[in-house]
């Protein structure tokens, strides 16, 4: 298991100890998006959907996402989140949805976990708010964009 930092000598999953780490400001920037027909993304902009504002809720449920992210993914540290940002922007060519999320902290661990998980949960609930009218939505393209602080430093996606 050489590299997999989850996994101890005997190949047994466990939570890494960063209680040694230097604490040091960290930023993640994640991204993916959600494709719809065009008639979908009309009714997201135009604000016709009957389950309210698509793009405020999703962004709202993307900000609690990452804060829960610890609770989802069992070996991710607990981390006290100073930022977090989610933004929803309409592409016609896609069509759909563009979501990114910025998540920022001061401690032992990265937050990329938090940022995936808000990119995840804002996409998860623009499908549930746009079912009833476009069930062929796809998610897709998560990923992390971007990452800073810490030992290894600057991660940038190209």
């Amino acid at each position: 298991m050489a590299g997999l930092t989850h996994f101890d000598a005997e190949g047994r999953a466990h939570m890494v100890d960063v209680s040694a780490k230097e604490e040091s400001a960290r930023t993640a920037v994640a991204e993916g998006h959600i494709r719809m027909a065009p008639e979908t993304l009309d009714i997201i902009e135009e604000g016709r959907s009957e389950k309210g504002d698509v793009t405020g809720v999703a962004r709202l449920a993307g900000i609690m996402g990452a804060k829960k992210t610890a609770d989802l993914v069992p070996l991710c540290h607990p981390l006290s989140l100073s930022k977090v940002a989610v933004e929803l922007t309409p592409d016609r060519a896609l069509p759909g949805l563009r979501i990114e999320a910025t998540v920022r902290t001061t401690g032992r661990t990265g937050v990329e976990m938090e940022a995936l998980t808000a990119v995840s949960t804002a996409a998860l609930t623009v499908y549930d708010m746009a079912k009833a009218v476009d069930r062929a939505m796809e998610i897709g393209g998560i990923r992390l964009k971007l990452k800073e602080g810490g030992k290894s430093g600057r991660y940038e996606a190209e």
